[in-house]
């Protein structure tokens, strides 16, 4: 079945304990969230599924036609928050700006955090659909999605993307982390593909490809 997203808010929200307030909506056996200022996931053992769970894991369709330009929309995959961003044409300019890959810790992604069909300068199979684990790769927080942020708040110099507030580091719109922060790797690329034009599909791979998402460095 095929989820929507139902908002557009953006993570401007103050960070509470999860509650019925959290924008996180069960529906049919998977979760979709928009928009949600989401710090600390409730996950407890559910932090770091085993092979197991993940294997077990089905794929979860969203149609990519209702994502507006600049939305973020959430989903479960695996007992883990995914990341679906629809990114402009200007912020996939700003991906290859050299200041930009100058501040970034791997902006390559030669570290193994993403399956070999999105280890490109965008990270995805589509440029304008990001598609990411949204779990930060130092604690296991979940950082705020915040695309164009106050050029003081929450760090300086920072052209926008994903903030962790638990201890700050910050990642671009391709996921890819920045230097001197703590987390040490990029944010990892689940299996994804596109059955058809306006669905992408988390947690199953493009037909022919094999990608296991054990296989990353880390999440």
């Amino acid at each position: 079945m095929t989820h929507v997203p139902s908002e557009t808010t953006a993570d401007t929200a103050p960070v509470e304990p999860p509650s019925r307030r959290d924008l996180l909506y069960l529906a049919t056996g998977s979760v979709v969230a928009v928009g949600a200022a989401i710090t600390i996931w409730p996950f407890i053992d559910q932090m770091n599924p085993d092979a197991a769970t993940i294997a077990a894991a089905g794929p979860v369709d969203i149609d990519v036609s209702q994502i507006q330009e600049g939305q973020r929309v959430v989903t479960l995959w695996a007992a883990r928050p995914v990341f679906v961003v629809r990114r402009s044409q200007e912020a996939l300019k700003q991906l290859q700006d050299p200041k930009l890959l100058s501040q970034l810790r791997d902006p390559d992604s030669d570290n193994w955090q993403q399956p070999e069909y999105a280890k490109n300068w965008h990270r995805s199979i589509k440029p304008e659909f990001l598609v990411l684990v949204g779990v930060c790769t130092h604690l296991g927080c979940v950082p705020l999605f915040d695309p164009k942020p106050d050029p003081t708040n929450p760090a300086p110099d920072w052209p926008g993307g994903f903030f962790c507030p638990c201890h700050g580091s910050k990642y671009d719109l391709a996921g890819r982390v920045f230097q001197n922060v703590p987390a040490p790797y990029n944010l990892p690329v689940p299996p994804n593909f596109f059955p058809d034009e306006k669905t992408l599909r988390v947690g199953q791979n493009p037909p022919g490809q094999n990608y296991d998402f054990n296989s990353i460095l880390q999440v």
